[in-house]
């Protein structure tokens, strides 16, 4: 008996003024299948799942649930057929603690007429979905405690605890750990058991080929095609997604460097201040900082950049002794950070791409007190052109733009100050593979120019292609630097959780 799918979306089209996003796309799911949804960002993909959860509405094109035809004309409408939405970028409230979250606007209610808020049968249920995912907090803490990784922890038991017959999957791992990754892909899998159909939409092609019953690619806005399970291969999606073969997404690392160029000792941050971490980065060399969430990673690069003040430590640049005791500190010595959050601390998306470019550099273009408007211009184009941003005019807004450009735009705006030390955390997360191959080939070239790069990133993939060494912490304490020959996925994860490596 074949199986009637429990969603089908046939022809839909989608227009925003003269720009068609959606050409007559075609796409369905049976109970108890996880679907793949592949493409480069701008492909469509969200568009799509954002018209099936009540976000946009289709210029054409039909919906079936169960095989009968619906209209999904509001979120409201979505969360009513069973349609559930885990977000890429979150949706959480950080004034509010966990449960409060897990159960937002469907709060258990008591006292009869009052309606008050039952507190303590809050906090038990969303205890449940919280161990159901692994996740060992209480149900009380401010979400403003927790990293990204966690609090895209809560979204998902958000998620499950509306118990959705369709759950829709954007980039859900793009702030997790491998640990936390694995424990996640586990509970796609007992989801499927239990009948749920999950769309999984992820640029890491590696957690597709693990879950993915079937893979359907986007480009463009058409379908393009579909693989079943035994025709998934990351070679060809990849020549699906983008039409050629990327034979090296990972450009390869080199040995050469000029050791000690870029020297810290003895580094107390304020969340490990008992702790001290030292370690050197060669000039045109790429080290990568590896560790699970909590390892202390980017309090590290905080610390450097002097975002929060390090309790102690011993800064040297080529020799020099730094004192850093501000960005603007870092920044006058050519010491720039990229950061995790890069809408949240690394642009401003309401803002045209050319403001953001030449922001940190603005006394540049002035004159007599006044922005040079047409100066500024030039330079934010031609900075745009060689990182090959793709925007019609740097006078558009950052938001906008897909999460591979808005990326390239954070770097655009420190690669006009010449830099010689970048720090970059977590620098491809949330991007499609096309402009994940054109940020590492960039960090490559930096490289090779003489600029020395710190890259903190979760993906071990990245971690191991592209370190020319790689260092890894454990809660505050960095366990191991291990050179080319020694970076396995075994040594690296040995490390993180405060063993030897072999």
């Amino acid at each position: 008996m074949v199986n009637v799918p429990i969603l089908q979306m046939q022809g839909i089209d989608k227009r925003f003024g003269g720009v068609r996003a959606l050409r007559g796309v075609d796409f369905a799911i049976v109970a108890g299948e996880v679907v793949a949804l592949a493409g480069e960002n701008g492909a469509g993909k969200s568009t799509l799942m954002k018209i099936l959860g009540g976000v946009y509405q289709p210029d054409a094109g039909e919906i079936r649930i169960g095989g009968e035809p619906v209209t999904i004309g509001a979120v409201a409408d979505a969360t009513r057929h069973g349609i559930s939405f885990i977000h890429q970028e979150l949706n959480v409230l950080d004034n509010l603690d966990v449960a409060a979250n897990v159960f937002l606007g469907r709060e258990p209610l008591r006292g009869g007429f009052l309606r008050l808020v039952d507190s303590k049968r809050m906090h038990d249920e969303a205890g449940v979905y919280l161990k159901r995912l692994g996740l060992d907090i209480p149900t009380n803490t401010p979400l403003s405690r927790l990293s990204i990784a966690r609090q895209q922890m809560v979204e998902i038991a958000k998620a499950l605890s509306l118990n959705a017959r369709i759950l829709i999957m954007d980039e859900p791992t793009s702030s997790l750990t491998l640990t936390e990754t694995e424990r996640l892909l586990e509970v796609v899998r007992e989801l499927k058991a239990q009948g749920v159909a999950i769309i999984y939409i992820s640029h890491r092609l590696n957690e597709i080929d693990k879950i993915a019953d079937r893979v359907v690619v986007l480009r463009d806005g058409s379908n393009v095609g579909a693989l079943v399970r035994e025709e998934i291969s990351h070679g060809r999606i990849v020549n699906m997604m983008v039409g050629r073969d990327l034979e090296k997404v990972y450009p390869q690392p080199k040995a050469a460097r000029v050791p000690c160029y870029f020297e810290i000792e003895n580094l107390r941050t304020n969340r490990y201040p008992d702790r001290e971490v030292s370690f050197d980065l060669g000039k045109g060399e790429i080290l990568g900082l590896a560790g699970l969430v909590g390892a202390g990673r980017t309090e590290v690069a905080r610390a450097i950049f002097g975002i929060d003040g390090a309790t102690k430590a011993m800064v040297r640049l080529d020799h020099q002794v730094l004192r850093i005791r501000s960005p603007q500190d870092a920044m006058k010595h050519g010491i720039y950070l990229v950061p995790e959050d890069r809408r949240l601390a690394g642009l401003i998306i309401d803002i045209a791409i050319r403001e953001n470019v030449t922001l940190p550099s603005l006394e540049r273009y002035a004159q007599a007190g006044l922005i040079a408007r047409g100066r500024e211009r030039t330079a934010a184009t031609g900075m745009c052109r060689k990182l090959n941003v793709k925007a019609a005019t740097v006078e558009e807004l950052v938001i906008n733009l897909s999460g591979g450009n808005q990326q390239k735009v954070v770097l655009a705006k420190w690669l006009g100050l010449e830099p010689k030390v970048l720090i970059f955390d977590e620098p491809t997360r949330g991007v499609d593979v096309g402009a994940k191959a054109e940020i590492c080939a960039l960090m490559r070239q930096l490289a090779e120019s003489g600029v020395a790069i710190l890259m903190i990133s979760s993906d071990m993939e990245e971690i191991l292609h592209i370190s020319d060494r790689v260092a890894v912490m454990h809660e505050g304490v960095l366990t191991g630097i291990l050179e080319r020959p020694a970076c396995t996925e075994e040594n690296i994860m040995s490390l993180a959780v405060g063993k030897r490596a072999a």
